[in-house]
């Protein structure tokens, strides 16, 4: 089973809240946890605007999030909310399918403006899908980190990548404990 499923809001690619996702997956990687990436923008279209909840896309995305044990999600601010394209997916989420898992909330954007957009605009949202175990979000501006070429993200403010592995090392000791099989 995949340990964190990380949820990619962003409606272009690449794009830079994807590669704070990459940095992520880095990150978890080297402490032996797996982080999959699912890019909602590679979901159909008609399915999302549609309201498909039976599109088989739509069902194996909402079984990944599903099953996942913690979540992350990943996405740009525009005009002072998350994407409509985050939006169509979370909506296509079963009424319960946040219960019991650590989430841990991280937006990119252009101005310290838009700071409170994840506690204003998505927690509601995700506390809608039975989250309760909302970590503090992450807020990336622009200027304290720049997007690698390869993949990932460089942070130009040290006090930022801090905070980046901080809420990582957050989420990962929130992980519910497996249980072994008899």
């Amino acid at each position: 089973m995949t340990q964190i499923v990380a949820i990619a809001g962003s409606p272009s690619h690449p794009s830079r809240s994807y590669a704070v996702l990459e940095t992520a997956q880095e990150v978890l990687a080297n402490q032996g946890i797996r982080l999959e990436i699912l890019q909602v923008r590679d979901l159909p279209a008609e399915a999302l605007v549609y309201g498909q909840f039976d599109h088989p896309a739509v069902v194996t995305a909402a079984a990944q999030v599903t099953a996942a044990r913690a979540v992350i999600i990943s996405t740009p601010i525009y005009k002072a909310a998350y994407t409509g394209l985050l939006k169509t997916f979370l909506d296509l989420l079963p009424q319960k399918a946040l219960v019991n898992k650590p989430i841990l909330p991280i937006a990119t954007g252009g101005t310290l403006a838009h700071l409170l957009a994840i506690d204003y605009a998505l927690n509601p949202v995700l506390g809608v899908l039975g989250a309760t175990q909302i970590r503090p979000g992450l807020y990336l501006v622009d200027n304290q980190f720049q997007r690698r070429a390869d993949q990932g993200v460089e942070f130009l403010d040290p006090d930022l990548e801090d905070r980046f592995t901080t809420a990582l090392a957050g989420l990962v000791g929130a992980l519910p404990v497996a249980v072994p099989s008899p």
